[in-house]
């Protein structure tokens, strides 16, 4: 199967319009950086993070640009409450954004990642000039109060949520003001007086010092960084009405040309008491949801769902240490990848993350077990299938389980065992795990976690007291079964894993010794 992908401009799954070698340009709207960043703010990341993965991983070169935008009413008022300026704020919640993104394994103005971040002040100049190009093609005019998009002259107006503009004033949050011609249309520069002059530019319009329209910022930036037509415009459903829409008449309306070719639109976080938003005070944080659960749990959440659907987040009370239920059932699903990467260096003597594994398709791949081939298919007709991770997870779960039964049945963690054809069929599917880890951009690391004191001593003692229980296993094993003393020393040491269970400390037994780790 090749490559679909479905478009909400023509509501199906249509065959990507490009052939891999190709340069593909891609623009995902960005946040509008006033607070810390919720988990709701990942999900888009982390969706198109993997689109790019995916396209790269088929041969295709990615561009892939992200928007900040930095001036905003919530950004000013934000400001004013902290008795800061709104530059500070700005950049200090951009700093915030980014953390987040690295710890969810998303590359930060990189190349393997997100290329660009263009600031919204950084445009202002080509934002004026593009409404200036607007009112002189008579789809835009001047007020006192700003400069707005006249919608009526957009014949298309409506076309990217499939209803006509009536429709939708009917159903928008649309302020009030006689000024404009139309309801629904929007402001393209608004002047503001009273406003902190830090988020006021000089403008040749007739209201004089203002700033720029939220939907102005991403029309600019996105064919400034891509050019006028884009292969893939991306964001939340809850951006289609007004920002897309109205980024899209207007991009139009000042080319001529398509603007984008596919849109694609992620689903969004729901808890089951309804929706996540701050506005409730029910939203998680990033920086609390990375301490409950650690990035890997977190990116595996979202992926774990196909992108247009809604990710369930389960029961949560939002307080002090709790996180949604789902979210926890994701963390526990994600050890199991976790601790089969540990197993992949105990058979075969070199860490997950070195394992060779291709960072390119090869459609004529051969593999030595018939039953890896058909995984590998299988991988590959979800991906193509409007890149449904969800199901690629579950191929996942599949494969591991069965490497992790052919581990069991030929004992190859067992010191005493040789069987060079189990590990050499463990490590190649072992190999094809990385491979899909890859795309989706898994890492199967734990968190890093420390026990309090230095790590040369926590490590002495711990190797003592797995010495010490090693040797009371010992002992127990060589007393006679009706020696009461035989069930004393197995429930010492069924006492030792147990108190260090409670201390967050995991004891293995594995047939080469006992392991421990935290967590």
């Amino acid at each position: 199967m090749a490559l679909q992908v479905y478009s909400t401009l023509t509501r199906k799954k249509e065959p990507f319009h490009k052939q891999p070698g190709d340069t593909v340009t891609m623009y995902v709207c960005g946040p509008t950086v006033y607070k810390p960043s919720h988990i709701g703010h990942m999900v888009g990341p982390v969706i198109f993070d993997t689109v790019k993965r995916y396209l790269t991983y088929l041969g295709y070169k990615v561009k892939w640009v992200v928007n900040i935008t930095d001036v905003d009413d919530k950004l000013i008022g934000r400001a004013q409450e902290q008795k800061t300026t709104v530059p500070e704020l700005a950049a200090k919640m951009t700093e915030d954004y980014f953390a987040c993104l690295k710890a969810l394994n998303i590359a930060v103005s990189s190349p393997d990642g997100i290329d660009v971040f263009p600031r919204a002040t950084q445009h202002i100049g080509g934002m004026i000039q593009v409404i200036q190009d607007l009112i002189k093609k008579d789809h835009a005019y001047e007020v006192d109060d700003g400069v707005y998009f006249d919608v009526s002259k957009d014949a298309d107006y409506g076309k990217l949520t499939n209803r006509d503009p009536e429709q939708m004033e009917a159903g928008a949050r649309l302020e009030p003001n006689p000024k404009k011609r139309n309801p629904g249309d929007f402001a393209l520069w608004k002047s503001k007086p009273g406003e902190p002059a830090e988020v006021q530019f000089d403008s040749p319009f007739k209201c004089g010092r203002g700033r720029p329209g939220w939907h102005i910022e991403c029309t600019c930036m996105a064919i400034k960084e891509l050019g006028e037509t884009l292969d893939i415009h991306g964001g939340g459903l809850d951006l289609q009405f007004p920002h897309h829409e109205n980024e899209l008449a207007q991009s139009e309306s000042w080319t001529g040309k398509p603007f984008a070719r596919v849109w694609m639109h992620n689903g969004l976080l729901k808890l089951k008491s309804g929706k996540m938003a701050g506005s409730l005070g029910n939203v998680l944080n990033v920086a609390d949801a990375l301490k409950a659960v650690g990035g890997g749990a977190l990116r595996f959440f979202v992926l774990n769902t196909h992108y247009r659907s809604p990710i369930d987040l389960g029961d949560w009370e939002p307080k002090p240490g709790s996180i949604p239920s789902n979210l926890e059932s994701a963390k526990v699903a994600f050890e199991t990848f976790v601790r089969f990467a540990e197993r992949v260096q105990r058979v075969t003597g070199q860490p997950f993350a070195s394992l060779p594994a291709p960072v390119l398709f090869d459609p004529n791949r051969k593999f030595v077990q018939p039953a890896l081939a058909e995984f590998a298919q299988r991988f590959h007709d979800f991906m193509d299938d409007d890149l449904n991770t969800g199901g690629v997870t579950g191929v996942l779960f599949e494969l591991v389980t069965s490497l992790n039964r052919l581990a069991d049945t030929t004992k190859l963690e067992d010191p005493a065992t040789s069987n060079p054809q189990a590990k050499a069929e463990f490590t190649e599917g072992a190999s094809l795990v990385k491979e899909i880890a890859q795309v989706l951009g898994l890492t199967f690391t734990a968190e890093t976690k420390t026990l309090d004191g230095g790590n040369e001593l926590v490590g002495g003692l711990m190797q003592l007291l797995l010495d010490l229980r090693a040797n009371l296993r010992a002992s127990a094993k060589e007393a006679a079964k009706d020696n009461p003393l035989r069930k004393a020393l197995f429930d010492q040491t069924d006492l030792i894993r147990k108190r260090l269970g409670e201390l967050g400390v995991t004891l293995e037994d594995r047939p080469g010794g006992t392991t421990w780790r935290v967590g």
